[in-house]
């Protein structure tokens, strides 16, 4: 306990998949002290950079307290009688499939099991699907085809006792950096050997024996080529082939295919089969790059193709790792929160399986065929046949494919609910009802990680405001559209409860997943419940699948899927000569509705950036911090230019987080068209095309404020300091009075000026004092702005003495750029350590100054560092 008195409260992340368990205790003032739980089987302690900065993101100063409609605050009881009206008149007169909801990994299984209830089982649509669409909806097509049902077949322990760990389309060091950390803590203790398959060179390949920058979306290629190696080489288990069919079928697909589309050398090829099946104890790894793809459920099943090949699955140390991007994907996939599953693992399509759900629900109709899956989701809100829609915990105007197209039809839709924590995200601002719901650490329930462990998210903080759980506003709003026994719940816990009784279903029907033995759970047993893997049954608890040869199949057997590469969906020609790859970066999360609320996960990569190879920026004129223009045949953005070999000439590279509110001229998600894997109905997220092209601007700006500034130009990115807020700006037309602008920006009209100006060179300094202190700067040039950028953000609320001239005082420090966020270490410490001979390698810099201690995630930059320095050295 603390000085206060407060225990520490078990609970999970709300990040990605992995699922880390974290120890949680109010600091007394409003926030959260946050470290990992040692107890925890997904991390045993270990937290990345965004979770070691939660208690950063629970601050109220953004959160929807009061329900909204029409822009105006309500009360909840006209806002809920709103809502059923619309959707009970609207499904009246055009049927169940005018209304949809589209939900979100952000909800607990307690929430998405309701959503699922009320939608499939009482309205009588499928009309519901879930942003895990755009994260894993391959990976369960995959693992159905293969399977006979959505069966993750392994465990994390599989990664400390694994021989080699195969990365497939992840960058595991950045995007699952607890998860990365244990492959590299295998590697340390038992040699575990690492392969890295993917078109970039990221964090991940700096631990790696072996790099495959393979051209983008040829995974298949290369892993039917392995599949004919495993064969040619004698390599097959014939004992476990017994329990399969179709080989012959794959085995000839997969001849067909020609693997220098791969555009990696025969070399190379031989190297990583050879590997492959030389080691016994192999996990592959995938994740976006495989599954973000109109392949991508071929991409799963050449992969599953491998293992079913060679037995190498549901062994300790072997088989197939599907890590998904969300905390409770796995949790949206039980309950049947895609358009085409139905709960527990039930086929939509299959006849008893809906009478059964239907029979248990005592529910009046249940669908017979799949609803809308996401992209066809919001093409139907598009053209009118969608009418009523209600939107949960996720951002689509963001972060779908086609996303202006997809922002003006939740604009265009007749009626529009959001349940969120806050109004200020680009979809909530279309709502004509928005639904104050409860945050991550104010509410209760459960959520399944990647490898099936259920662990309990428990409420830490009171709810704020007129903030009220998901379960409980879909409950209501279920009772008041005539639904009134059905969702009469007091309780997660309740919830729970009726969930792992439905569960039961699927072992009657020899299904994998079934957790009833916790449907007798008390109240206090829920409460209390711990980390705990499912099957949960009173014969079999959490382990791996498929080992005794046991599937899903009618016939009990696996099935190989006989593939064949096929390239993606979109050609590149002379208007659009570029592959755009999109992704996460190390410190940010999804649409930064919580992480851009943190300082220190900002300062690491504080705009948006896209990676260029140098002979690309050498051939369109484009320097170091040029600002550049992406133009592809749905959309533009204008992004920083970053040049790097990290790409492949031809190939780009730019990360998915930025938005309306943070830089709108960056949401990526514009430029990626909304072409789809015919079987999973998963976006194609890594293989657009786009032009390039310099964005020639009359004046760049660099400005810091005390408070969130309100820019008006073509370029803006704006993030959270630990003084108050940084950005970075860029203009079309040229700006006569930069004191008014000034005043305007940082909406100051009343505060004292200090300003330089030179006319000639287009420079402008002004700064503005309120009550003796630094209230705001702007830096403008004709060029991008040079000045001590990581200093200046310290300025406001000081004195700020000579911060006219952008650098720091002599006598002040200057870490320079954050590299550790954890620690929030920047680049200038490390490397006055490295170059005053107190480091000369990572371990050590961990040792002198703590960087990279944590998450480790930083580390592939410091190494990166230490070689830029000493390599210099030693060529002087």
């Amino acid at each position: 306990m603390d000085g206060l008195g407060l225990p520490e409260i078990r609970s999970t992340c709300p990040y990605c998949g992995v699922g880390c368990g974290v120890l949680l205790r109010p600091d007394g003032q409003g926030g959260l002290d946050v470290r990992g739980d040692p107890d925890h089987p997904a991390n045993f302690g270990r937290l990345c950079s965004k979770g070691s900065a939660l208690g950063e993101t629970v601050g109220l100063e953004q959160r929807l307290l009061a329900p909204r409609v029409k822009g105006q605050n309500s009360d909840w009881d006209s806002a809920l009688q709103l809502v059923a009206d619309r959707f009970s008149q609207t499904i009246a007169e055009h049927g169940p499939d005018s209304v949809a909801f589209y939900v979100s990994g952000q909800l607990l299984t307690e929430d998405y099991y309701v959503a699922n209830k009320l939608m499939k089982g009482f309205i009588g649509s499928a009309n519901i699907d879930t942003n895990s669409r755009l994260c894993m909806a391959s990976s369960v097509a995959g693992h159905k085809r293969a399977f006979g049902t959505d069966t993750v077949p392994g465990t994390y322990e599989d990664l400390d006792e694994a021989d080699l760990v195969v990365l497939v389309g992840s960058n595991l060091a950045w995007c699952h950096p607890v998860l990365y950390q244990r492959v590299l803590a295998a590697r340390k203790s038992r040699g575990t050997r690492i392969v890295v398959i993917d078109p970039r060179r990221t964090a991940s390949c700096d631990g790696a024996d072996l790099h495959l920058a393979l051209l983008p979306g040829s995974d298949v290629a290369l892993f039917n080529r392995l599949f004919t190696e495993i064969h040619a080489q004698g390599a097959t288990d014939a004992e476990f082939l017994y329990h399969t069919n179709g080989f012959k079928n794959a085995l000839d697909a997969a001849e067909t295919d020609d693997c220098s589309v791969t555009g990696l050398s025969e070399a190379q090829i031989k190297t990583f089969c050879n590997l492959w099946i030389g080691t016994e104890n192999v996990v592959t790894i995938y994740s976006q790059g495989v599954n973000q793809s109109t392949s991508g459920s071929d991409k799963v099943n050449a992969i599953l193709n491998c293992h079913l090949a060679t037995g190498r699955i549901g062994k300790p140390g072997c088989g197939p790792l599907s890590v998904t991007g969300q905390p409770n994907a796995m949790g949206g996939r039980e309950v049947g929160g895609l358009a085409n599953m139905l709960a527990c693992h039930l086929d939509l399509e299959n006849a008893d399986h809906r009478a059964a759900v239907r029979d248990f629900w005592q529910a009046p109709r249940i669908p017979d065929g799949p609803g809308l899956k996401a992209v066809d989701m919001f093409q139907a809100v598009g053209d009118g046949r969608i009418k009523a829609l209600w939107i949960i915990h996720t951002n689509p105007a963001v972060s779908m494919p086609e996303a202006d197209a997809v922002r003006d039809a939740i604009a265009g839709c007749d009626f529009t609910v959001v349940s969120d924590i806050t109004a200020q995200t680009d979809t909530a601002r279309l709502a004509d009802v928005i639904l104050p719901a409860t945050a991550w650490a104010e509410k209760e329930g459960t959520v399944t990680n990647s490898d099936r462990t259920i662990s309990r998210q428990r409420s830490v903080l009171l709810a704020p405001g007129q903030a009220r759980p998901d379960w409980d506003i879909l409950s209501e709003v279920g009772r008041r559209m005539g639904f009134a026994a059905p969702f009469d719940y007091a309780s997660p816990a309740e919830i729970f409860r009726e969930y792992a009784a439905l569960s039961a279903l699927g072992g009657h029907f020899g299904r994998d997943f079934d957790i009833s033995l916790l449907a007798t759970l008390s109240d206090a047993g829920y409460a209390g419940m711990v980390p705990q893997r499912w099957p949960i049954t009173a014969t079999r608890e959490g382990g791996r699948f498929f080992a005794d040869g046991a599937f899903y199949h009618a016939d009990g057997k696996a099935r190989f899927l006989p593939v064949r590469w096929h390239p993606p969906a979109a050609r590149t020609e002379p208007r659009f000569p570029f592959r755009l790859n999109t992704g996460r970066l190390r410190d940010q999360w999804h649409t930064m509705t919580r992480t851009a609320l943190s300082p220190r996960l900002a300062a690491h990569l504080p705009e948006p950036f896209v990676d260029i190879h140098p002979e690309d920026a050498a051939r369109f004129s484009i320097s170091p911090a040029d600002l550049v223009r992406l133009t592809s045949p749905v959309g533009t953005a204008i992004l920083r230019a970053h040049i790097t070999d990290t790409v492949q000439p031809g190939q780009l590279f730019a990360s998915m987080h930025w938005t309306g509110e943070t830089a709108p001229s960056a949401r990526i998600d514009a430029l990626v068209p909304a072409a789809t894997d015919p079987v999973s109905g998963q976006p194609e997220s890594k293989a657009g095309v786009v032009a390039l092209q310099r964005f020639e601007a009359a004046w760049y700006g660099f400005a810091v404020s005390g408070s969130a500034m309100v820019p008006n130009c073509a370029y803006w990115a704006q993030a959270r300091t630990h003084n108050g807020y940084r950005a970075e700006l860029a203009g079309l037309e040229e700006i006569v009075d930069w004191e008014a602008e000034a005043r305007r920006l940082f909406a100051a009209p009343e505060a004292l000026a200090t300003i330089m100006t030179d006319i000639s060179r287009g420079v402008a300094r002004v700064v503005l004092h309120q009550q003796g202190v630094v209230k705001a700067a702007l830096f403008v040039e004709r060029q991008p702005v040079a000045v001590m950028r990581d200093y200046l953000t310290t300025v406001p609320g000081t004195a700020g003495d000579g911060v006219l001239t952008g650098t720091p005082p002599t006598d002040v420090p200057d870490p320079g750029p954050v590299l550790c966020s954890c620690f929030g270490i920047g680049v200038r410490t490390i490397l006055d350590a490295i170059e005053g001979g107190k480091v000369v390698n990572v371990d050590a810099v961990g040792a002198a100054l703590g960087a990279g201690t944590n998450c480790g995630s930083c580390r592939p930059e410091i190494s990166a560092l230490l070689d830029r320095v000493l390599h210099r050295e030693a060529a002087e």
